[in-house]
């Protein structure tokens, strides 16, 4: 007969392993189920020039520091060194190559099947899964007869193969004027925008702007006490002269194209111009189909929950949701309160 675990959490990114740490404290007995062969989530599938936005004393998760000069901005390949290290150091309990495809819920019990023909039963879930598998692209009216190269931020590595090109990258927050900005040193590159990149200054005062939200609260405001839905806020901040480019046309603004044709897209004064590449950094959406059939999503295949608490599925929880519980719930810097939070609703349901 199969050990049921206290908990499992699916996921070993930056929110799985937040969470195992806090169960580890707590002495639960729990398993890490993680799609990837490496506990490191999405990173290293990110760009390649991809820099946290905030500092290296501000970008930590529970019980261990992020290594290195405080005040550094770290870059993508030392996040995945620093999540490396952080599984050894605790020793977390995890199974890698084990995608979650179904969930079932006997009585108190969790079933939980993978692809690979594994079943795992638990008294309680935390998914910590993000949402960097499930990419989301609008649809724009004759994007079928466009015969360029249409793809999302999440396929975007460098600048390499596109060098020379006309290049329209579609949206106005961190990624997308990350991109360009790159992009435009080495091509002809817009950013196709419903509102002009708003920018905010990284430093003030002489400290970086992290350090404020973390003084005055607001990074981990709880807004959800209050009935308040959180989003990501919509500023982004100028790590490398962002403004001045943007403002030299390196890369411009143009307001959202309307259409495509065979050759390029159609701006909304109805001029025709031809592009090679269009690239969408227009997010991602919950990929969550696996808890559909015991009642945890909505009618928009979004988590039924508050808080990172489940309120269709006692026993459920979630850590690493965009606006969960703040605005930095869904980073490194805010994985670990929410993390710590979650534990302690789940301690209590243990004992019932």
């Amino acid at each position: 007969m199969k050990k049921i675990l206290d908990s499992i959490v699916i996921g070993g990114g930056q929110a799985g392993l937040a969470a195992g740490f806090h169960l580890r404290k707590n002495g639960l007995q729990f398993l890490i189920l993680e799609a990837n062969n490496q506990a490191i989530g999405s990173w290293p599938q990110y760009y390649d020039s991809l820099k946290l936005f905030s500092p290296s004393r501000f970008s930590s998760l529970p019980g261990m520091k992020f290594p290195g000069d405080s005040n550094h901005y770290p870059m993508r390949d030392e996040v995945i060194l620093y999540l490396q290290d952080y599984t050894k150091h605790f020793q977390l309990p995890f199974m890698t190559n084990q995608q979650v495809v179904s969930i079932k819920k006997n009585g108190e019990e969790f079933t939980i099947h993978t692809l690979s023909g594994d079943t795992f039963q638990s008294s309680t879930i935390i998914n910590a899964t993000g949402s960097f598998h499930s990419p989301y692209k609008p649809e724009i009216k004759e994007q079928e007869t466009f015969r360029g190269h249409v793809l999302h931020s999440s396929e975007y590595k460098n600048p390499e193969r596109f060098m020379n090109q006309r290049i329209v990258v579609v949206g106005s927050g961190n990624s997308a004027v990350q991109i360009a900005i790159e992009l435009a040193e080495v091509s002809t590159t817009t950013l196709a925008v419903r509102q002009n990149v708003q920018l905010i200054k990284q430093k003030f005062l002489g400290q970086d702007l992290h350090f404020w939200l973390k003084v005055t609260g607001l990074d981990t405001f709880p807004f959800w006490r209050f009935g308040k839905t959180i989003g990501t806020a919509s500023a982004v901040i100028d790590l490398a002269q962002y403004k001045e480019r943007i403002a030299e046309g390196r890369p411009n603004q143009q307001p959202m194209f309307t259409s495509f044709y065979k050759d390029g897209v159609i701006w909304p004064d109805g001029k025709k111009e031809p592009v090679d590449t269009v690239i969408f950094a227009t997010g991602y959406r919950p990929s969550l189909a696996y808890l559909r059939d015991i009642g945890a999503l909505d009618s928009e295949r979004k988590p039924l929950q508050v808080a990172g608490v489940s309120t269709s599925v006692p026993g459920l929880y979630y850590v690493g949701l965009e606006g969960q519980r703040s605005f930095a719930s869904a980073t490194l810097r805010g994985v670990g309160s929410d993390a710590r939070f979650v534990v302690r609703k789940l301690l209590p349901y243990l004992k019932t």
